[in-house]
């Protein structure tokens, strides 16, 4: 646990970011080996296939992760109010919610995955592997919701170091698994998606084991499970907001690889490739930002109103650095980034025009996003729903339907950024009126 209201602000947020940002790599290191994989020793309709998938797991998976959010911000209010009870009352709360949750939405995702699949036009040699790999990685998504709502309890804690060391047991485990279950047992694209729910499983199951014995607060039973009504609409308030802007952003992911899907397997397994090394430069926002939300939550919480400003400045300096770093890299190795994933090469040129075109925008995407985190951790999520929807319905997916019509897949691509820039100049416009100062929970 760290206590985040004292001391200096930015070098508090940077020791709080590192262990996530460097936990969500190698989250993110066994996607893309998942990847690697798929592509060179099963194929590119695999690769594809898997690609294809994500969207839709992230459409089913985002409300509840959304709601849950909201208890990580309490969470953090509450420690840095130092109301300890009541921490483990969210904590008891939010482990209730996530399991009865995720059994219904396993059960209702696999119950419609080859007519949702279909529906997004995805090809029809795709969808047979496309069903497989979803069903087995829903069927698990109890274990990836408990391993999940445990990190992001710890990090409302202040504790960001003990979830990098349960994801870096995943990650090994994972990529172990995917070489077994591919290179011999032969199992193909089931293999990869039992691979990553026995790592997720074994990594939960190591963080209760580790957390029953050894942290003050955080602790599993099921016999001490208590549900807290109040609590859960402080929760709701706050999480409700973020799940229905996730769902809009996920169903806007599904609107998007539906258009992506207009044009053939190349394109959508050069785009499954795109988004994992995507998935990974976003970590920087994603996770300062985390690291942000929780710092103002913490000094809120504790009437620390001034030392806010000067933890979004000093995160923001960070990430723009860093987020600047990771644009280089990917713009100078795009090809030879692309070309670990496949040998076919239509699907490396596609992957790297998506790869020069996008990255060239991250730092636009890690404002938005740093700004996002001062007003999430205040409790302000109504508007920053407004504001994605606004980015992602208003412009991207309708310049992405008009311009892949013009410039073929191009188009697409270069909505992406045309999002994110209208999406960073209204949040910063609502960050300078100071109403999200008001929304304080506690």
């Amino acid at each position: 646990m760290k206590d985040l209201t004292t001391g200096k602000e930015g070098s508090l947020i940077l020791k709080f970011a590192l262990p996530m940002l460097l936990g969500n790599v190698f989250q993110q290191l066994y996607n893309i080996v998942d990847s690697i994989i798929v592509g060179n020793f099963i194929g590119k309709e695999a690769l594809a296939a898997v690609g294809a998938s994500f969207p839709i797991i992230f459409a089913f998976l985002s409300l509840i992760i959304g709601i849950a959010s909201g208890s990580t911000i309490v969470i953090a209010q509450y420690f840095g109010a130092k109301d300890i009870e009541k921490v483990k009352r969210t904590i008891n709360t939010l482990f209730i919610f996530l399991f009865f949750a995720s059994i219904f939405i396993s059960v209702i995702g696999i119950y419609f995955s080859e007519d949702i699949f279909r529906l997004l036009r995805l090809p029809e040699e795709i969808i047979p592997q496309a069903t497989t790999y979803f069903n087995i990685f829903m069927g698990g998504v109890v274990v990836s919701f408990g391993f999940n709502g445990t990190s992001a309890i710890l990090r409302g804690l202040g504790d960001s170091k003990t979830p990098l060391y349960f994801l870096i047991v995943s990650t090994v485990i994972n990529i172990v698994l995917d070489l077994l279950f591919v290179l011999v047992f032969k199992w193909g694209i089931a293999g990869v998606a039992i691979a990553s729910v026995i790592a997720q499983a074994g990594a939960f199951l190591t963080a209760i084991i580790y957390l029953n014995k050894t942290h003050k607060i955080v602790r599993f039973s099921f016999k001490d499970l208590n549900f807290d009504n109040v609590i859960f609409k402080k929760s709701i308030r706050i999480g409700l907001p973020t799940g229905i802007q996730q769902s809009f952003v996920a169903a806007g992911m599904m609107a998007l690889i539906s258009i992506v899907n207009g044009f053939g397997t190349n394109v959508i397994a050069a785009y499954s490739v795109a988004t994992r090394i995507d998935g990974l430069a976003s970590m920087v926002a994603m996770n300062f930002a985390q690291a942000l939300a929780t710092f103002v939550g913490q000094n809120i919480g504790a009437k620390k109103i001034d030392r806010v400003k000067a933890g979004f400045i000093a995160t923001l300096k960070m990430a723009s650095l860093i987020s600047i770093i990771v644009s280089a890299v990917i713009l100078i190795f795009s090809h030879f980034i692309v070309d670990m994933f496949t040998n076919d090469p239509e699907v490396i040129r596609i992957g790297t025009q998506y790869l020069t075109i996008v990255g060239a925008f991250y730092i636009v995407f890690t404002a938005m996003f740093t700004i996002s985190g001062v007003m999430r951790g205040a409790g302000d999520t109504l508007i920053p729903m407004f504001i994605s929807l606004i980015a992602l319905w208003i412009i991207r997916i309708p310049a992405a339907l008009i311009l892949s019509k013009k410039l073929g897949e191009i188009g697409i691509w270069w909505a992406i950024p045309m999002g994110w820039f209208v999406g960073f100049v209204l949040s910063y416009a609502y960050y300078l009126t100071g109403n999200w100062k008001k929304k304080v929970i506690i």
